[in-house]
């Protein structure tokens, strides 16, 4: 919603390898205490200008023993391809076009490569989670491709993550024709469709990456969190919300999760109708519709304009932005509300916490009147315009939590954001609540 906007193969069969981690590379990096300068204001996703090697995975997600066929863009001697487990590493990520992990596979040259060239690969049986693959050439080029493995079947943990694959894409300003724009809406307001699979920019990491999705995963992993990652793609595959409610008690959706199409709305409300409990980390969730096609996404229509506005299922909705400009610290509106969720914090009714903005929600008629204000970063974009973090309960026994701004996962390394992100995760993630 920012900048204004309402060949040849090779089969390579890849063990376990060394869990080396990028984390300690030539690389710079800063330590993880620094996560609490919260930016996300690279809007228009300049692309790296470091020496580079461009290749995809044609899709979101693969399952473990899978193969996966990664598309070379580049022409380049040397390369080198070694998988690695996202968000294993104990520092935060310094550049936008880096991405950081636990190697998971051994190292294998794969040659001279040339643009268009497709190498089939085998994926491990590793445990679920976003991994990526590294290649390097010669010339000190390096990229990234990254993909989620999700489980061998759903429901292997009761919780689930679902990484914002259809946003990432919708702000993957990659030119693939050639017209010198960008092939996104982002990029030319003309423009409504755009495909999925992919290289991204800044040496094939995801936009925003860095500030949205990089230090929430480094909780999961340095908390001992056992989930399932899925990406769009699983809840574009299940069939209903009950399949989805048998399988799952929480499911997070921690990044900028933006566009979704009908059926993965209608899933999850059902979903949620059925009990199933719901965490949502950032702002600006489920406001667009979008259809499918092949591997080709077209943007339709609002769902508020479609009679149904976001707020009747997350509790807010998108209210405004600014391009990144302001940011605030929430504020306590009333701690009775959610006692639990402030235990161990230090923080009471009138305190602060935290630092988000960029992008806000609010709450809005079509909320659930259940739907309580936890906390609001106030007149952050001007009087009266105000971030909204809310929770809500239905009698059907579900749980829905909504940070409502840009964004609760980012600030998570913070003390009093961290002890609440424990506490939601112990009453949220439980079947029976508490």
């Amino acid at each position: 919603m920012l900048l204004g906007t309402l060949g040849s193969a090779l089969v390579l069969s890849l063990s376990a390898g060394p869990a080396s981690s990028l984390g300690s590379s030539h690389e710079s990096v800063r330590p993880a205490a620094d996560i609490d300068d919260l930016d996300g204001r690279d809007l228009t996703q300049i692309d790296s200008k470091r020496p580079k090697v461009e290749a995809s995975f044609p899709r979101e997600s693969y399952g473990p023993g899978s193969t996966a066929r990664l598309v070379f863009l580049s022409t380049a001697k040397g390369v080198t391809l070694e998988f690695f487990r996202a968000g294993t590493e104990s520092t935060r990520i310094a550049q936008s076009d880096l991405m950081l992990g636990s190697s998971v596979s051994l190292r294998r040259s794969l040659g001279n490569v040339t643009s268009g060239r497709r190498v089939t690969v085998r994926i491990g049986n590793w445990p679920s989670g976003l991994y990526f693959a590294r290649l390097t050439a010669h010339g000190g080029r390096i990229g990234f491709a990254p993909f989620v493995l999700r489980p061998r079947r759903l429901g292997e943990h009761r919780v689930a993550v679902v990484m914002p694959t259809q946003t990432w894409q919708a702000y993957n300003l990659r030119d693939e024709n050639g017209d010198g724009v960008g092939d996104s809406w982002y990029a030319d307001s003309h423009r409504q469709t755009a495909r999925l699979g992919r290289a991204f920019l800044n040496r094939g990491v995801p936009a925003h990456y860095k500030y949205y999705d990089q230090p929430f995963l480094r909780w999961l992993h340095a908390s001992g969190k056992q989930v399932d990652y899925l990406s769009d793609a699983e809840l574009n595959r299940v069939p209903s919300g009950h399949d989805l409610a048998r399988d799952y008690s929480l499911i997070v959706f921690p990044g900028h999760h933006e566009y979704v199409t009908t059926h993965e709305y209608d899933v999850v409300t059902d979903f949620r109708n059925r009990g199933g409990n719901l965490m949502f980390l950032s702002a600006d969730n489920f406001f667009w519709q979008i259809r499918i096609h092949g591997d080709v996404m077209t943007r339709t229509r609002r769902w508020r304009e479609l009679g149904r506005p976001e707020a009747a299922l997350i509790g807010v909705q998108y209210r405004a932005n600014d391009g990144g400009t302001h940011r605030g610290s929430w504020h306590v509106v009333d701690a009775d509300v959610a006692p639990w969720l402030f235990a161990g914090t230090g923080l009471g009714t009138g305190s602060s916490f935290g630092n988000a903005g960029i992008e806000i929600d609010a709450l809005a008629p079509s909320s659930p009147r259940q739907t309580r204000l936890v906390a609001t970063i106030p007149n952050v974009f001007g009087p009266g315009v105000s971030a909204d973090m809310s929770y809500y309960e239905t009698k059907a026994g579900a749980k829905v939590f909504a940070a409502g701004a840009f964004s609760f996962a980012a600030s998570i390394w913070q003390p009093p954001v961290r002890r609440m992100a424990e506490n939601l995760w112990a009453r949220l993630a439980s079947d029976t609540g508490g």
